[in-house]
């Protein structure tokens, strides 16, 4: 069976009316929503038949519909309007957030979760920028004691890693000066993979007969270019998952999802340029009926992506959160390009 303009229309509404109020929509609410132009009978008519098509389902015998799964993949991809846009005094306002956030990729990420969290009221998601290979573009070594120095490292993105390493003799400021001068010749635009006990070696052996006593600070040095490699992800407004008695059943096994860093990293970094949504029963290794995440990339230059994602229930306010997601990730790319920009590899 077809699924016609009208019914498309009438999926349209029941996904909408269903996201603002929660209850399942009945033919007489449906019959207001477009001003009494179709009547009851031909509208429990019409959602009977998207009923059999599976795009609908009743909760019990005498309650309106509600959309089901496949019901809801079709109105995400037919029926949502794309690109959406955002009303001005939306992106005046978001505006405002960014510019109030620290680029600093890490407190960027986390900066974001937390407001988008607030702003649309769903759990979020934010992950710092990570390319194949994203470099080191400076190191520093900082005294910070007798016997201990702070290695600081600035990535091409922006970011500033810091590791404080302790060692068996009294530092100063002379040595402090030739560790970075050393971890700038050996692992300045360096990826880990090309770490080699070569290198390693090599890197010991200039420093002469101190080298064996200053591991500690090179190998702090290199545990920050091992990091540097992995993105930090950030889940920020888990309260707001308490709102939707539709994920209750579900809740140990989406926090078991957020806790597992490998698993929310592929599922945060798929292979497509455009906005992904997910609901929770195309999961594969464990289904979490209810759940919906939308994701996007923001792009911080030199092949660097990050991911902003929202977490919520199957009925989402799509038209809200779709855009919203967008623009903020647009501006999040520009922000921390702004940040990174004077730390790119030389070519």
């Amino acid at each position: 069976m077809p699924i016609d303009d009208r019914k498309q229309k009438i999926m349209m509404a029941i996904v909408s009316l269903y996201a603002n109020g929660g209850e399942p929509v009945g033919s007489n609410l449906l019959s207001h929503y477009f001003n009494l132009s179709v009547s009851s009978a031909t509208l429990r008519n019409e959602m009977a038949a998207l009923t059999k098509l599976g795009m609908l389902e009743q909760p019990h015998t005498s309650a309106g519909r509600v959309p089901t799964p496949k019901g809801y993949r079709y109105y995400v991809d037919h029926l949502l309007d794309r690109p959406a846009t955002l009303p001005l005094e939306q992106k005046q306002k978001i505006d405002g957030i960014v510019n109030a956030l620290d680029y600093d990729p890490e407190k960027l990420a986390r900066g974001a979760a937390v407001q988008l969290a607030d702003l649309l009221g769903y759990a979020m998601v934010a992950t710092t920028p990570l390319a194949k290979d994203l470099y080191i573009a400076h190191y520093e070594v900082i005294q910070v004691g007798r016997y201990s120095a702070a290695v600081l490292a600035v990535t091409v993105a922006g970011g500033v890693l810091t590791r404080v390493a302790k060692v068996d003799f009294e530092l100063d400021a002379n040595d402090a000066q030739r560790l970075a001068a050393t971890l700038n010749a050996h692992l300045r635009f360096v990826a880990e993979a090309d770490v080699s006990s070569q290198l390693i070696r090599s890197m010991v052996d200039s420093l002469a007969e101190a080298g064996p006593r200053c591991w500690p600070i090179l190998s702090a040095a290199l545990t920050l270019l091992a990091e540097a490699g992995k993105p930090s992800v950030y889940f920020e407004g888990q309260q707001y998952l308490l709102q939707w008695p539709e994920l209750e059943n579900g809740m140990r096994h989406l926090l078991q999802l957020v806790a597992d860093r490998e698993q929310m990293e592929a599922l945060l970094q798929p292979n497509t340029e455009g906005t992904l949504v997910i609901f929770g029963d195309e999961l594969q290794e464990q289904p979490i009926p209810g759940l919906c995440i939308v994701s996007r990339h923001y792009h911080a230059g030199g092949g660097l992506k990050g991911v902003i994602a929202a977490l919520g229930p199957t009925r989402m306010r799509f038209s809200e959160v779709i855009p919203t997601i967008e623009y903020f990730s647009e501006l999040m790319g520009k922000a921390v390009s702004a940040a990174g920009s004077d730390a790119r590899p030389p070519r």
